[in-house]
């Protein structure tokens, strides 16, 4: 069974930029009109909110507390608005 390559790394579909690829590149301004209206678009959707929104705080957090949920990985603010929901509000 053939190995899925890891986001981000080169294919046969996708190779890496050679020096050469990129002298050549089109810039954005120098795109067909077209295309540029098709990439704005795209870039202006947002999808309808599925959860309750959340609210920006600044909170404190002692430095060895903040190392351990950075290290959880992607999504350590998510889980650590789980712990607290289920710490102070699911009793």
């Amino acid at each position: 069974m053939p190995r899925t390559p890891k986001y981000g790394t080169p294919d046969e579909e996708n190779p890496e930029w050679t020096a050469e690829d990129f002298r050549t590149a089109m810039t954005y301004p120098n795109l067909p009109p077209e295309l540029m209206r098709i990439i704005e678009a795209d870039s202006k959707k947002r999808g309808a909110q599925v959860a309750p929104k959340k609210q920006a705080i600044s909170i404190r957090l002692s430095p060895d507390v903040l190392e351990a949920l950075r290290a959880t990985g992607p999504g350590w603010q998510a889980r650590a608005d789980a712990a607290l929901r289920a710490e102070f509000i699911a009793k």
